[in-house]
């Protein structure tokens, strides 16, 4: 398998509580992989990992074919991937296309191929027509968009997505799924978290669940329909929450 992105008994310990619990990823370039799990399971801090941005407590782990672990192979590694976080990282006081220009030269990207990316990706994203806005006069949707933007202007290899899709209008939605289709089309994998399960299950190829930092399970969607098993099925299933019932109010009785 020519893998993307490969863990290793991956460890996160935040003092004394174990966020991310010796993870063993296997994401296979090229495809869709959903990364999925409920809230607090550990997800966000993966990507972290993932992308650079938190240092491991334990374990290793293999991005592009590179020893993530190694620091001689960090910015190689981080040259070739493309990132939306959870929380969007946007410089408030920079318009929609300073944005992207400052991003396509942090990537040394040519200022020919900049401008010509910005200008694709604006028109594309619905966002021309506010290029010259501050990003501090986006609203949630506006940003969403930006910030894919940004992390499509290097052309990656890998997409981390954290939630993309929150906050988001149906519009802006299909825009950002037609997108991502293009992207695994041409060869890229895309790393996606989301709680919308009905998305996770039309777009992915594979998908991971994480539950209390563990991963409880990890396989393709393909394997999943062939078992007769809707996502949301699989999902409850293997984080525990068949014997949950919805509590009663007493008002509503």
């Amino acid at each position: 398998m020519n893998a993307a992105i490969e863990t290793f008994n991956l460890t996160r310990d935040f003092g004394k509580f174990r966020a991310v619990n010796e993870l063993n990823l296997q994401v296979e370039a090229g495809r869709f992989y959903g990364f999925l799990g409920p809230n607090g399971a550990g997800k966000s801090t993966t990507i972290k990992m993932l992308t650079g941005l938190l240092a491991p407590s334990g374990g290793t782990m293999r991005i592009l074919g590179e020893d993530a672990s190694d620091p001689k192979r960090a910015l190689a590694i981080k040259q070739r991937i493309g990132v939306v976080p959870e929380n969007l990282a946007l410089f408030d006081n920079l318009t929609a296309r300073e944005y992207l220009t400052f991003i396509g030269r942090m990537y040394l990207l040519p200022r020919d191929t900049v401008r010509t990316r910005a200008d694709e990706l604006l028109s594309m994203m619905d966002l021309a027509q506010d290029e010259k806005k501050l990003t501090l006069e986006f609203s949630q949707g506006m940003k969403k968009k930006l910030s894919l933007a940004a992390a499509l202007i290097p052309n990656p290899d890998l997409l981390f997505l954290d939630e993309p899709f929150e906050g988001v209008d149906a519009v802006a939605s299909r825009v950002l799924r037609d997108t991502l289709k293009k992207c695994v089309g041409r060869g890229a994998t895309v790393f996606l978290t989301s709680h919308v399960l009905e998305i996770v299950e039309k777009l992915c190829s594979d998908v991971g669940i994480i539950a209390q930092g563990k991963l409880v399970h990890q396989g393709t969607m393909e394997d999943l329909r062939r078992d007769g098993s809707s996502l949301e099925d699989k999902f409850i299933s293997v984080v525990g929450g068949d014997g949950h019932e919805a509590q009663k109010l007493s008002w509503l009785e």
